[in-house]
Protein backbone atom coordinates (compact mmCIF):
# COMPACT_ATOMS: atom_id res chain seq x y z
CA UNK A 1 0.00 0.00 0.00
CA UNK A 2 2.68 2.34 0.95
CA UNK A 3 4.70 1.70 -2.61
CA UNK A 4 2.77 4.34 -4.54
CA UNK A 5 4.76 6.04 -7.19
CA UNK A 6 4.37 8.94 -7.45
CA UNK A 7 4.09 9.22 -3.54
CA UNK A 8 0.56 11.04 -2.71
CA UNK A 9 0.82 13.93 -0.37
CA UNK A 10 -0.95 12.41 2.65
CA UNK A 11 -1.73 8.85 3.55
CA UNK A 12 -3.68 7.64 6.43
CA UNK A 13 -3.96 3.80 6.71
CA UNK A 14 -7.10 1.77 7.67
CA UNK A 15 -7.24 -1.32 8.90
CA UNK A 16 -9.48 -3.46 6.85
CA UNK A 17 -10.10 -3.65 3.35
CA UNK A 18 -12.43 -3.88 0.33
CA UNK A 19 -12.83 -7.03 -2.08
CA UNK A 20 -14.36 -6.59 -5.70
CA UNK A 21 -16.65 -9.61 -6.62
CA UNK A 22 -18.51 -10.32 -9.60
CA UNK A 23 -21.45 -8.25 -7.56
CA UNK A 24 -19.49 -4.92 -6.80
CA UNK A 25 -20.47 -2.38 -8.99
CA UNK A 26 -19.51 0.43 -10.34
CA UNK A 27 -20.75 4.50 -10.01
CA UNK A 28 -19.73 7.11 -11.97
CA UNK A 29 -21.64 10.43 -11.31
CA UNK A 30 -22.01 13.60 -13.38
CA UNK A 31 -19.03 14.48 -15.61
CA UNK A 32 -16.83 11.04 -14.65
CA UNK A 33 -18.74 8.96 -17.00
CA UNK A 34 -15.42 8.96 -19.00
CA UNK A 35 -13.36 7.96 -16.37
CA UNK A 36 -15.57 5.36 -15.36
CA UNK A 37 -15.96 4.12 -18.82
CA UNK A 38 -12.23 3.58 -18.86
CA UNK A 39 -11.70 2.31 -15.21
CA UNK A 40 -14.40 -0.41 -15.83
CA UNK A 41 -12.76 -1.13 -19.11
CA UNK A 42 -9.13 -2.02 -17.77
CA UNK A 43 -10.15 -3.45 -14.78
CA UNK A 44 -12.38 -6.17 -16.61
CA UNK A 45 -9.68 -6.93 -18.65
CA UNK A 46 -7.02 -7.76 -15.88
CA UNK A 47 -9.79 -9.21 -13.20
CA UNK A 48 -12.28 -10.44 -15.18
CA UNK A 49 -15.01 -8.83 -12.82
CA UNK A 50 -17.80 -7.08 -15.09
CA UNK A 51 -18.04 -4.05 -12.29
CA UNK A 52 -21.76 -3.30 -13.51
CA UNK A 53 -22.85 0.09 -13.60
CA UNK A 54 -24.21 1.70 -10.26
CA UNK A 55 -27.17 3.78 -10.91
CA UNK A 56 -26.31 5.82 -7.56
CA UNK A 57 -23.79 6.08 -4.91
CA UNK A 58 -25.57 4.00 -2.71
CA UNK A 59 -24.91 1.26 -5.04
CA UNK A 60 -21.32 0.92 -4.24
CA UNK A 61 -22.06 0.29 -0.97
CA UNK A 62 -19.44 -2.45 0.70
CA UNK A 63 -17.81 -3.27 -2.14
CA UNK A 64 -18.13 -1.26 -5.05
CA UNK A 65 -16.63 1.77 -6.72
CA UNK A 66 -18.02 4.87 -6.78
CA UNK A 67 -16.52 7.97 -9.00
CA UNK A 68 -17.39 11.89 -8.32
CA UNK A 69 -16.74 15.34 -8.31
CA UNK A 70 -16.31 17.56 -5.06
CA UNK A 71 -15.71 21.11 -6.60
CA UNK A 72 -13.77 22.37 -3.10
CA UNK A 73 -10.85 20.32 -4.59
CA UNK A 74 -8.22 21.88 -7.23
CA UNK A 75 -8.57 20.66 -10.89
CA UNK A 76 -6.15 17.83 -10.82
CA UNK A 77 -6.09 16.98 -6.71
CA UNK A 78 -8.12 14.26 -5.60
CA UNK A 79 -9.23 12.23 -2.43
CA UNK A 80 -9.44 8.26 -2.37
CA UNK A 81 -11.18 6.58 0.99
CA UNK A 82 -11.62 3.31 0.95
CA UNK A 83 -13.68 1.92 3.85
CA UNK A 84 -16.68 -0.07 4.72
CA UNK A 85 -18.53 1.77 2.86
CA UNK A 86 -16.36 0.57 -0.82
CA UNK A 87 -14.05 2.23 -2.25
CA UNK A 88 -14.65 5.97 -2.92
CA UNK A 89 -12.57 8.55 -5.51
CA UNK A 90 -13.92 12.44 -5.73
CA UNK A 91 -11.83 14.83 -7.64
CA UNK A 92 -11.59 18.59 -8.41
CA UNK A 93 -12.26 17.27 -11.85
CA UNK A 94 -12.74 14.28 -14.16
CA UNK A 95 -8.90 14.78 -14.33
CA UNK A 96 -8.50 14.71 -10.87
CA UNK A 97 -11.12 11.53 -10.26
CA UNK A 98 -8.80 10.08 -13.06
CA UNK A 99 -5.64 10.36 -11.56
CA UNK A 100 -7.04 8.78 -8.36
CA UNK A 101 -8.09 5.94 -10.45
CA UNK A 102 -4.37 5.38 -11.44
CA UNK A 103 -3.84 5.00 -8.11
CA UNK A 104 -6.34 2.97 -7.26
CA UNK A 105 -5.16 0.50 -10.14
CA UNK A 106 -1.61 0.66 -8.48
CA UNK A 107 -3.28 -0.63 -4.53
CA UNK A 108 -4.82 -3.49 -6.70
CA UNK A 109 -1.52 -4.99 -7.39
CA UNK A 110 0.98 -5.31 -10.18
CA UNK A 111 -1.88 -7.84 -12.00
CA UNK A 112 -4.44 -5.13 -12.46
CA UNK A 113 -1.73 -3.99 -14.99
CA UNK A 114 -2.45 -6.75 -17.67
CA UNK A 115 -4.71 -6.98 -20.32
CA UNK A 116 -6.29 -10.73 -19.56
CA UNK A 117 -7.12 -12.61 -16.29
CA UNK A 118 -4.39 -15.13 -15.14
CA UNK A 119 -6.75 -17.39 -15.08
CA UNK A 120 -6.45 -17.83 -11.66
CA UNK A 121 -8.91 -17.55 -8.76
CA UNK A 122 -7.55 -14.54 -6.93
CA UNK A 123 -9.31 -11.58 -4.12
CA UNK A 124 -9.01 -8.25 -5.64
CA UNK A 125 -8.38 -6.24 -2.42
CA UNK A 126 -8.28 -2.65 -1.98
CA UNK A 127 -6.54 -1.62 1.57
CA UNK A 128 -8.87 0.59 3.97
CA UNK A 129 -7.21 4.08 3.27
CA UNK A 130 -7.82 7.85 3.09
CA UNK A 131 -5.16 9.06 0.05
CA UNK A 132 -5.33 12.83 -0.67
CA UNK A 133 -2.84 13.82 -3.51
CA UNK A 134 -2.43 16.85 -5.28
CA UNK A 135 0.25 17.53 -8.67
CA UNK A 136 2.78 19.96 -7.90
CA UNK A 137 2.93 21.22 -11.04
CA UNK A 138 0.55 21.85 -14.42
CA UNK A 139 2.84 20.53 -17.22
CA UNK A 140 4.39 17.24 -16.53
CA UNK A 141 5.27 15.72 -20.05
CA UNK A 142 7.12 13.93 -22.02
CA UNK A 143 8.49 14.63 -25.17
CA UNK A 144 8.52 11.50 -27.92
CA UNK A 145 10.60 12.68 -31.06
CA UNK A 146 9.38 9.97 -33.83
CA UNK A 147 11.24 11.76 -36.42
CA UNK A 148 14.67 10.61 -36.25
CA UNK A 149 12.99 6.62 -35.83
CA UNK A 150 9.60 6.66 -36.57
CA UNK A 151 7.18 5.05 -33.73
CA UNK A 152 4.27 3.35 -35.38
CA UNK A 153 0.22 4.18 -33.89
CA UNK A 154 0.35 1.53 -31.40
CA UNK A 155 3.39 1.99 -29.84
CA UNK A 156 2.54 6.13 -29.68
CA UNK A 157 -1.10 4.69 -27.84
CA UNK A 158 1.08 2.36 -25.66
CA UNK A 159 3.36 5.57 -24.70
CA UNK A 160 0.09 7.70 -23.56
CA UNK A 161 -1.16 4.11 -21.60
CA UNK A 162 2.35 4.43 -19.54
CA UNK A 163 2.30 8.54 -19.62
CA UNK A 164 -0.87 7.87 -18.13
CA UNK A 165 0.07 5.46 -15.47
CA UNK A 166 2.47 7.79 -14.28
CA UNK A 167 0.21 10.66 -13.87
CA UNK A 168 2.27 12.64 -16.76
CA UNK A 169 -0.26 14.76 -18.95
CA UNK A 170 1.27 16.31 -21.25
CA UNK A 171 2.52 14.57 -24.27
CA UNK A 172 4.68 16.67 -27.15
CA UNK A 173 4.82 14.63 -29.87
CA UNK A 174 8.21 15.71 -32.43
CA UNK A 175 6.71 15.02 -35.57
CA UNK A 176 9.07 16.80 -37.86
CA UNK A 177 13.18 16.85 -38.66
CA UNK A 178 15.86 16.47 -40.99
CA UNK A 179 15.74 12.67 -40.86
CA UNK A 180 11.80 12.30 -41.14
CA UNK A 181 7.99 14.07 -41.66
CA UNK A 182 5.75 12.48 -40.39
CA UNK A 183 1.87 13.62 -40.13
CA UNK A 184 -0.25 13.63 -42.89
CA UNK A 185 -0.93 17.33 -44.87
CA UNK A 186 -3.37 16.95 -47.29
CA UNK A 187 -2.40 20.36 -49.07
CA UNK A 188 1.55 19.56 -49.44
CA UNK A 189 1.32 15.25 -50.10
CA UNK A 190 4.87 15.48 -50.93
CA UNK A 191 5.60 15.92 -47.31
CA UNK A 192 4.88 12.19 -46.62
CA UNK A 193 5.07 10.90 -50.14
CA UNK A 194 8.66 12.18 -50.38
CA UNK A 195 9.67 13.71 -46.27
CA UNK A 196 8.97 11.05 -44.71
CA UNK A 197 11.45 8.56 -46.14
CA UNK A 198 14.91 8.25 -45.80
CA UNK A 199 16.81 5.61 -48.08
CA UNK A 200 18.76 3.97 -44.88
CA UNK A 201 20.06 4.82 -41.38
CA UNK A 202 23.24 5.52 -39.23
CA UNK A 203 23.38 3.18 -36.38
CA UNK A 204 24.80 4.36 -33.58
CA UNK A 205 26.04 7.65 -32.99
CA UNK A 206 26.59 10.43 -36.31
CA UNK A 207 30.85 9.16 -36.10
CA UNK A 208 29.65 5.90 -36.14
CA UNK A 209 31.27 3.78 -39.21
CA UNK A 210 28.06 1.60 -39.02
CA UNK A 211 24.77 1.88 -41.36
CA UNK A 212 21.58 -0.11 -41.63
CA UNK A 213 20.72 -0.12 -45.51
CA UNK A 214 17.30 -0.37 -45.65
CA UNK A 215 14.50 2.86 -45.84
CA UNK A 216 13.02 3.65 -42.98
CA UNK A 217 10.13 5.81 -42.14
CA UNK A 218 6.25 5.93 -41.99
CA UNK A 219 3.62 8.58 -40.91
CA UNK A 220 0.59 9.34 -39.55
CA UNK A 221 -2.81 10.04 -41.41
CA UNK A 222 -4.95 12.22 -40.15
CA UNK A 223 -7.02 9.61 -38.60
CA UNK A 224 -4.28 8.43 -36.94
CA UNK A 225 -4.13 11.77 -35.45
CA UNK A 226 -7.08 12.21 -33.98
CA UNK A 227 -7.28 8.56 -32.63
CA UNK A 228 -4.07 9.85 -30.88
CA UNK A 229 -5.19 12.63 -29.68
CA UNK A 230 -8.67 11.59 -28.79
CA UNK A 231 -6.64 8.45 -27.33
CA UNK A 232 -4.90 10.92 -25.17
CA UNK A 233 -7.78 13.62 -23.96
CA UNK A 234 -9.54 10.03 -22.73
CA UNK A 235 -6.60 9.79 -20.24
CA UNK A 236 -6.27 13.63 -19.58
CA UNK A 237 -3.17 14.03 -21.71
CA UNK A 238 -2.99 16.96 -23.81
CA UNK A 239 -0.99 16.73 -26.69
CA UNK A 240 1.16 19.25 -28.19
CA UNK A 241 2.41 18.97 -31.55
CA UNK A 242 5.89 19.75 -32.64
CA UNK A 243 6.76 21.15 -36.48
CA UNK A 244 10.09 22.26 -36.07
CA UNK A 245 11.40 25.94 -38.22
CA UNK A 246 13.48 27.04 -39.33
CA UNK A 247 16.15 24.59 -38.59
CA UNK A 248 15.89 20.89 -38.86
CA UNK A 249 13.69 21.29 -42.38
CA UNK A 250 15.64 18.76 -44.70
CA UNK A 251 12.65 16.76 -44.97
CA UNK A 252 10.39 19.17 -45.56
CA UNK A 253 12.94 20.40 -48.19
CA UNK A 254 13.40 17.42 -49.68
CA UNK A 255 9.90 17.32 -50.91
CA UNK A 256 9.91 20.98 -51.55
CA UNK A 257 13.11 22.31 -52.95
CA UNK A 258 11.03 25.54 -53.16
CA UNK A 259 11.36 26.34 -49.53
CA UNK A 260 15.37 26.18 -49.10
CA UNK A 261 17.85 28.61 -49.83
CA UNK A 262 17.97 27.98 -53.60
CA UNK A 263 19.99 30.94 -54.27
CA UNK A 264 22.94 29.10 -52.36
CA UNK A 265 22.15 25.61 -52.66
CA UNK A 266 20.72 22.90 -55.53
CA UNK A 267 17.99 22.15 -53.16
CA UNK A 268 16.21 19.36 -55.58
CA UNK A 269 19.33 17.21 -54.81
CA UNK A 270 19.39 17.23 -51.72
CA UNK A 271 17.02 14.00 -49.99
CA UNK A 272 15.70 12.84 -46.05
CA UNK A 273 19.06 12.91 -43.95
CA UNK A 274 20.17 9.91 -43.15
CA UNK A 275 22.58 10.52 -40.62
CA UNK A 276 22.54 12.66 -37.02
CA UNK A 277 23.31 15.96 -35.96
CA UNK A 278 22.61 19.73 -37.12
CA UNK A 279 22.23 20.24 -40.81
CA UNK A 280 23.45 23.07 -42.51
CA UNK A 281 19.95 23.16 -45.04
CA UNK A 282 17.60 25.56 -43.49
CA UNK A 283 14.19 27.04 -45.13
CA UNK A 284 14.40 30.38 -46.60
CA UNK A 285 13.39 33.60 -45.22
CA UNK A 286 10.55 33.82 -48.06
CA UNK A 287 6.59 34.90 -48.21
CA UNK A 288 6.40 31.39 -49.98
CA UNK A 289 8.12 29.69 -47.05
CA UNK A 290 5.61 31.81 -44.40
CA UNK A 291 2.67 30.93 -46.78
CA UNK A 292 3.27 27.35 -46.81
CA UNK A 293 4.16 26.70 -43.17
CA UNK A 294 0.95 28.85 -42.51
CA UNK A 295 -0.99 26.09 -43.99
CA UNK A 296 0.48 23.46 -42.32
CA UNK A 297 0.14 25.37 -38.99
CA UNK A 298 -3.62 25.58 -40.06
CA UNK A 299 -4.43 21.63 -40.68
CA UNK A 300 -1.83 21.05 -37.10
CA UNK A 301 -4.61 23.67 -35.59
CA UNK A 302 -7.37 21.44 -37.13
CA UNK A 303 -6.27 18.23 -35.68
CA UNK A 304 -4.85 19.58 -32.10
CA UNK A 305 -6.91 21.22 -29.51
CA UNK A 306 -3.69 21.91 -27.84
CA UNK A 307 -3.41 25.79 -26.08
CA UNK A 308 0.20 25.43 -27.00
CA UNK A 309 1.93 24.94 -30.51
CA UNK A 310 5.47 23.92 -30.46
CA UNK A 311 7.40 25.42 -33.33
CA UNK A 312 11.10 23.80 -32.60
CA UNK A 313 13.23 27.18 -33.07
CA UNK A 314 16.77 25.51 -31.99
CA UNK A 315 19.45 24.63 -33.86
CA UNK A 316 19.49 27.13 -36.95
CA UNK A 317 22.78 27.56 -38.68
CA UNK A 318 23.22 30.67 -40.20
CA UNK A 319 25.78 30.05 -43.25
CA UNK A 320 23.38 29.59 -46.17
CA UNK A 321 21.93 33.01 -44.95
CA UNK A 322 24.91 35.10 -45.14
CA UNK A 323 25.69 33.64 -48.32
CA UNK A 324 22.12 34.00 -49.77
CA UNK A 325 21.43 37.62 -51.66
CA UNK A 326 17.69 37.05 -50.40
CA UNK A 327 18.32 36.33 -47.29
CA UNK A 328 20.76 39.20 -47.13
CA UNK A 329 18.03 41.72 -49.40
CA UNK A 330 15.67 40.29 -46.47
CA UNK A 331 17.94 41.62 -43.67
CA UNK A 332 17.95 45.12 -45.19
CA UNK A 333 14.36 44.63 -46.01
CA UNK A 334 13.24 44.30 -42.60
CA UNK A 335 15.90 46.40 -40.80
CA UNK A 336 17.30 44.07 -38.99
CA UNK A 337 20.60 43.74 -37.62
CA UNK A 338 21.99 40.06 -38.59
CA UNK A 339 20.85 36.68 -39.62
CA UNK A 340 20.07 36.24 -35.66
CA UNK A 341 17.80 39.02 -36.10
CA UNK A 342 16.58 37.05 -39.28
CA UNK A 343 16.02 34.01 -37.56
CA UNK A 344 14.09 35.60 -34.31
CA UNK A 345 11.64 37.73 -36.88
CA UNK A 346 10.88 33.98 -38.77
CA UNK A 347 9.79 32.92 -35.28
CA UNK A 348 7.97 35.93 -34.30
CA UNK A 349 5.60 36.07 -37.57
CA UNK A 350 4.51 32.40 -36.29
CA UNK A 351 4.54 33.37 -32.88
CA UNK A 352 1.87 36.18 -34.12
CA UNK A 353 0.24 34.26 -36.13
CA UNK A 354 -0.68 31.66 -33.68
CA UNK A 355 -1.34 33.95 -31.16
CA UNK A 356 -4.23 35.76 -33.67
CA UNK A 357 -5.86 32.49 -33.80
CA UNK A 358 -5.97 31.50 -30.21
CA UNK A 359 -2.98 29.75 -30.02
CA UNK A 360 0.34 30.22 -28.02
CA UNK A 361 3.97 29.25 -29.26
CA UNK A 362 6.45 27.00 -27.40
CA UNK A 363 10.00 26.91 -28.86
CA UNK A 364 13.32 25.74 -27.36
CA UNK A 365 15.11 27.92 -25.53
CA UNK A 366 17.07 29.62 -29.02
CA UNK A 367 13.33 31.43 -29.47
CA UNK A 368 14.65 33.89 -26.59
CA UNK A 369 17.24 35.95 -29.11
CA UNK A 370 15.21 38.51 -30.60
CA UNK A 371 12.83 38.81 -28.07
CA UNK A 372 9.38 37.13 -27.92
CA UNK A 373 5.73 37.96 -27.77
CA UNK A 374 4.49 38.27 -24.53
CA UNK A 375 2.24 34.55 -24.31
CA UNK A 376 4.73 32.72 -26.25
CA UNK A 377 6.41 30.28 -23.52
CA UNK A 378 9.81 28.66 -23.82
CA UNK A 379 10.81 24.91 -23.28
CA UNK A 380 14.44 25.28 -21.50
CA UNK A 381 17.00 22.54 -23.02
CA UNK A 382 20.24 24.06 -22.93
CA UNK A 383 20.54 23.91 -19.31
CA UNK A 384 18.61 26.02 -16.53
CA UNK A 385 19.90 29.12 -17.56
CA UNK A 386 17.49 29.97 -20.76
CA UNK A 387 14.37 29.27 -18.32
CA UNK A 388 15.50 31.57 -15.60
CA UNK A 389 15.70 34.07 -18.46
CA UNK A 390 12.51 33.33 -19.87
CA UNK A 391 10.80 33.40 -16.51
CA UNK A 392 12.61 37.22 -15.49
CA UNK A 393 11.61 38.09 -18.84
CA UNK A 394 7.73 37.48 -17.40
CA UNK A 395 7.74 34.04 -20.09
CA UNK A 396 6.05 30.98 -19.15
CA UNK A 397 9.03 28.36 -19.11
CA UNK A 398 8.99 24.31 -19.24
CA UNK A 399 12.27 23.13 -17.45
CA UNK A 400 14.09 20.66 -19.48
CA UNK A 401 17.98 20.77 -19.20
CA UNK A 402 19.58 18.22 -21.20
CA UNK A 403 21.85 17.82 -18.05
CA UNK A 404 19.39 16.30 -16.04
CA UNK A 405 15.90 15.13 -18.00
CA UNK A 406 17.30 13.99 -21.69
CA UNK A 407 16.78 10.16 -21.46
CA UNK A 408 18.62 9.63 -24.33
CA UNK A 409 21.60 10.16 -22.08
CA UNK A 410 23.40 7.29 -20.40
CA UNK A 411 21.98 5.73 -17.59
CA UNK A 412 25.39 4.08 -15.86
CA UNK A 413 29.48 4.52 -16.81
CA UNK A 414 30.05 0.92 -17.43
CA UNK A 415 31.25 -0.56 -20.77
CA UNK A 416 27.98 -2.80 -21.17
CA UNK A 417 25.57 0.58 -21.77
CA UNK A 418 24.08 0.50 -24.91
CA UNK A 419 25.11 3.25 -27.40
CA UNK A 420 26.28 5.31 -24.38
CA UNK A 421 25.18 9.42 -25.05
CA UNK A 422 25.81 11.97 -22.89
CA UNK A 423 26.51 12.15 -19.32
CA UNK A 424 25.49 9.12 -16.92
CA UNK A 425 22.31 10.47 -15.53
CA UNK A 426 21.44 7.43 -13.02
CA UNK A 427 17.96 6.57 -11.59
CA UNK A 428 19.03 8.67 -8.21
CA UNK A 429 19.95 11.71 -9.98
CA UNK A 430 16.80 11.69 -12.14
CA UNK A 431 15.06 11.63 -8.68
CA UNK A 432 16.76 14.44 -7.59
CA UNK A 433 16.50 16.77 -10.15
CA UNK A 434 14.58 20.21 -9.12
CA UNK A 435 12.79 22.17 -12.06
CA UNK A 436 12.30 25.48 -10.17
CA UNK A 437 16.03 26.98 -10.01
CA UNK A 438 16.94 28.52 -6.71
CA UNK A 439 17.97 31.81 -8.47
CA UNK A 440 14.09 32.65 -8.84
CA UNK A 441 12.41 35.10 -7.05
CA UNK A 442 8.69 33.09 -6.18
CA UNK A 443 7.31 35.99 -8.36
CA UNK A 444 9.64 34.40 -11.27
CA UNK A 445 9.42 31.16 -10.20
CA UNK A 446 5.63 31.04 -10.80
CA UNK A 447 6.38 31.68 -14.44
CA UNK A 448 7.31 27.77 -14.28
CA UNK A 449 4.68 25.93 -15.80
CA UNK A 450 6.30 22.57 -14.93
CA UNK A 451 8.43 20.11 -16.15
CA UNK A 452 9.40 17.69 -19.09
CA UNK A 453 11.76 14.51 -19.86
CA UNK A 454 12.90 14.21 -23.27
CA UNK A 455 12.96 10.80 -25.38
CA UNK A 456 15.66 11.87 -28.71
CA UNK A 457 15.61 8.69 -30.68
CA UNK A 458 18.29 8.80 -33.04
CA UNK A 459 20.11 6.18 -31.18
CA UNK A 460 16.79 3.99 -30.42
CA UNK A 461 15.87 2.37 -33.35
CA UNK A 462 12.65 0.16 -31.93
CA UNK A 463 10.50 0.89 -29.38
CA UNK A 464 12.20 -1.80 -26.90
CA UNK A 465 15.32 0.98 -27.02
CA UNK A 466 13.04 3.74 -26.38
CA UNK A 467 11.35 1.39 -23.29
CA UNK A 468 15.17 0.80 -22.18
CA UNK A 469 15.95 4.33 -22.45
CA UNK A 470 12.65 6.01 -20.60
CA UNK A 471 12.29 3.31 -17.34
CA UNK A 472 12.94 3.65 -14.69
CA UNK A 473 14.18 6.78 -14.70
CA UNK A 474 10.35 8.05 -16.33
CA UNK A 475 8.87 6.91 -13.02
CA UNK A 476 11.60 8.92 -10.86
CA UNK A 477 10.99 11.74 -13.47
CA UNK A 478 7.21 11.54 -12.96
CA UNK A 479 7.40 11.75 -8.84
CA UNK A 480 9.76 14.93 -9.46
CA UNK A 481 6.84 16.27 -11.16
CA UNK A 482 4.06 15.40 -9.38
CA UNK A 483 5.12 15.12 -5.72
CA UNK A 484 6.17 18.10 -3.23
CA UNK A 485 9.46 16.87 -2.47
CA UNK A 486 11.88 17.99 -0.09
CA UNK A 487 14.88 19.56 -1.57
CA UNK A 488 17.01 17.49 -3.70
CA UNK A 489 19.59 17.03 -1.47
CA UNK A 490 17.15 16.09 1.55
CA UNK A 491 14.86 13.70 -0.66
CA UNK A 492 14.50 10.12 0.23
CA UNK A 493 16.02 7.92 -2.29
CA UNK A 494 16.45 4.70 -0.24
CA UNK A 495 12.46 4.68 0.36
CA UNK A 496 11.57 5.88 -3.59
CA UNK A 497 13.76 2.25 -4.39
CA UNK A 498 12.10 0.52 -1.95
CA UNK A 499 8.53 1.43 -3.39
CA UNK A 500 10.02 0.69 -6.89
CA UNK A 501 10.72 -3.24 -5.95
CA UNK A 502 6.44 -3.05 -6.30
CA UNK A 503 6.79 -0.23 -9.40
CA UNK A 504 9.01 -2.74 -11.28
CA UNK A 505 6.06 -5.63 -11.14
CA UNK A 506 3.42 -3.14 -12.88
CA UNK A 507 6.50 -2.25 -15.60
CA UNK A 508 6.31 -6.27 -15.95
CA UNK A 509 3.00 -6.43 -15.98
CA UNK A 510 2.53 -3.83 -18.51
CA UNK A 511 5.79 -5.47 -20.56
CA UNK A 512 8.08 -2.37 -20.61
CA UNK A 513 11.56 -3.48 -21.08
CA UNK A 514 13.25 -0.97 -18.31
CA UNK A 515 16.54 -1.02 -17.00
CA UNK A 516 17.11 -3.28 -14.38
CA UNK A 517 18.65 -1.80 -10.84
CA UNK A 518 22.08 -4.37 -11.42
CA UNK A 519 22.51 -3.58 -15.69
CA UNK A 520 20.86 -4.07 -19.15
CA UNK A 521 19.85 -7.53 -19.77
CA UNK A 522 22.27 -9.55 -22.43
CA UNK A 523 19.75 -8.85 -25.06
CA UNK A 524 19.60 -4.69 -23.94
CA UNK A 525 23.41 -4.22 -24.98
CA UNK A 526 24.67 -3.50 -28.41
CA UNK A 527 28.34 -3.91 -28.08
CA UNK A 528 30.40 -2.78 -31.12
CA UNK A 529 27.78 0.25 -31.59
CA UNK A 530 29.96 3.63 -30.59
CA UNK A 531 28.15 6.30 -29.22
CA UNK A 532 29.87 9.07 -27.41
CA UNK A 533 29.86 9.10 -24.00
CA UNK A 534 30.83 12.34 -22.24
CA UNK A 535 32.90 12.20 -18.56
CA UNK A 536 32.41 13.90 -15.44
CA UNK A 537 29.31 15.28 -14.05
CA UNK A 538 26.67 17.30 -16.30
CA UNK A 539 26.83 20.98 -15.25
CA UNK A 540 24.27 22.52 -13.50
CA UNK A 541 23.70 26.05 -15.00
Amino acid sequence: MTSLIPVPRRVVAGSGEVRLTVRSRLYAGTATEGVGRWLRAVLWQATGLPLREGRELDDTDGDGIGLQLDPGLGPEEYRLVSDRTGVLIEGGSAAGVFRGAQTLRQLLGPDAYRRAPLGRDRPWVVPHVTIEDAPRFRWRGLMLDVARHFMPKDGVLRYLDLMAAHKLNVFHFHLTDDQGWRIEIERYPRLTEVGSWRARTKFGHRASPLWEEKPHGGFYTRDDIREIVAHAAERHITVVPEIDVPGHSQAAIAAYPELGNTDVVDTTALSVWDTWGINPNVLAPTDNTLRFYEGVFEELLELFPSEFVHVGGDECPKDQWRRSPAAQARIRELGLADEDELQSWFVRHFDEWLSARGRRLIGWDEILEGGLADGAAVSSWRGYAGGIAAARAGHDVVMCPEQQVYLDHRQDGGADEPVPIGFVRTLEDVYRFDPVPAELTSEEAEHVLGTQANLWTEAMEDHARVDYQAFPRLAAFAEVAWSALPAPEERDFADFERRMEAHYERLDALGVGYRPPTGPRPWQRRPGVPGRPIGGPPPNR
